[in-house]
């Protein structure tokens, strides 16, 4: 029995082939079944406060310390 990759046989390639494309439909598979169920708790809530822009303030205080 050969341990590197280079001299195995077809058979082992094989082998290898089928185990990755088993793994890459469970990934598949899981990342298509892990979805939200309820759309409405992923979205927020429908009803709400609408808050709209006024005008644009200036403002004249400034309120950072002076580092000394």
């Amino acid at each position: 029995m050969d341990y590197m990759i280079t001299r195995a046989c077809r058979t082992t390639h094989l082998k290898i082939v089928a185990v990755a494309l088993v793994a890459a439909i469970a990934v598949v598979a899981v990342g298509i079944n892990a979805r939200v169920g309820d759309m409405t708790t992923a979205r927020g809530p429908a009803a709400g406060t609408v808050v709209k822009a006024g005008q644009p303030a200036a403002y004249a205080v400034e309120h950072s310390s002076a580092i000394r």
